[in-house]
């Protein structure tokens, strides 16, 4: 907090001759406890975003002001004023976080879809299915109604068989969300085989998981919670709860005390992309998963890469096609520098193994 508040007073005073410092100081410290604040105090919830767009300068503040004070240093070495050099790294600095915010807010409430095509070697009554897949919305104060509205536009585009919503699909606490009146908005999702989901990790850090399922339940979205349902006589659809409860099933588990007609397809939702390799050992065909936000603002990636296996797009892994989405929303600051909000679109082929 200190550090980032001295770069910004010492080029404040540099450009402006600025002088308040007791109130700028007073400024600085709401807002580094303003996201803790908001969530403990009820009449100060609105500072809980506040302490969310925070976040996205305490990461990219730590990132440059230190190559700033740098270049600010070299600078006063080769005989360059000491204000001047604040005052231009100052001002450059200022408009390339700047350019970050707005690159950020555009990739975040600008979403895409992905479209992908696969090709499972299994026959059924369908010959191919259109997969709509969207995680990690985070529905509540700063991914709103007007994103929700987006996502309802964006999925009717595609005109999906099914619909897919593989966790997070609210922001910890339903509370935001019934407050808003979402449930109307999500309850326009429309696909002829369902509407599906399961839990992520804010549904459980919510604590409020029934009062979830019973919003869920009113729009006609099923939360599959370690359940395995066979879709349209054609294949099955496996959801597990989230890797945040320890007492969860595995998928071997799950297939095996389904009775799963291995010859149809199985379809699965994990939210976390952390056990790839058992879906394949368990004859899972295709698997969506979310949670990464592809580390949502760069060089976050990096982390996520070297977390998982797979931390965003496609993968194939003997039978098993893998898809993780950096999902439709965002957590904390609403930024995206290096991802970009997206819906995927799954066309899924069905053929026999002859003519694979």
């Amino acid at each position: 907090m200190f550090y980032l508040g001295w770069n910004g007073l010492v080029w404040l005073k540099a450009i402006f001759s600025f002088q308040q410092e007791t109130v700028y100081w007073l400024v600085i410290t709401i807002f580094s406890y303003a996201y803790i604040l908001g969530r403990l105090v009820k009449p100060l919830s609105w500072l809980s975003i506040v302490g969310s767009i925070w976040f996205g300068y305490i990461q990219y503040g730590l990132l440059l002001f230190p190559i700033a004070n740098l270049v600010a240093w070299v600078l006063h070495l080769t005989g360059v004023p000491g204000q001047t050099s604040v005052v231009v790294v100052g001002t450059v600095t200022a408009i390339m976080i700047a350019i970050i915010f707005i690159t950020g807010l555009y990739n975040a409430y600008s979403p895409v879809i992905r479209k992908y095509e696969v090709t499972i070697p299994k026959k059924t009554e369908m010959k191919k299915i259109h997969v709509a897949v969207a995680s990690d919305m985070h529905f509540g104060k700063l991914s709103g109604v007007a994103h929700a509205k987006r996502l309802v536009k964006m999925i009717d585009r595609i005109k999906p068989d099914i619909i897919l919503l593989p966790g997070d699909i609210i922001d910890d606490e339903p509370e935001h969300f019934q407050k808003k009146n979402m449930g109307a908005i999500m309850k326009q999702l429309d696909a002829p085989l369902g509407i599906f989901g399961v839990l992520g990790n804010h549904e459980y850090y919510g604590r409020e998981i029934p009062q979830f399922l019973k919003e869920m339940e009113k729009v006609d979205i099923r939360i599959l919670m370690d359940e395995v349902i066979l879709v349209g006589d054609s294949f099955y659809l496996l959801g597990r709860k989230d890797k945040t409860d320890s007492r969860r099933k595995s998928f071997q588990q799950l297939v095996n005390d389904n009775n799963i007609d291995v010859s149809l397809p199985l379809l699965a939702m994990d939210h976390q992309p952390a056990e790839l390799k058992e879906a394949q050992e368990s004859g899972v065909d295709l698997i969506v998963s979310g949670h990464t936000h592809r580390g949502q603002m760069a060089p976050n990636h990096l982390i996520t890469k070297r977390l998982f296996e797979l931390d965003w797009g496609y993968l194939k892994k003997g039978q098993l096609h893998a898809f993780v989405s950096s999902g439709f929303g965002f957590w904390g600051p609403p930024l995206r520098i290096g991802s970009r909000s997206e819906v995927l679109e799954i066309v899924v082929q069905f053929e026999d193994r002859e003519g694979y």
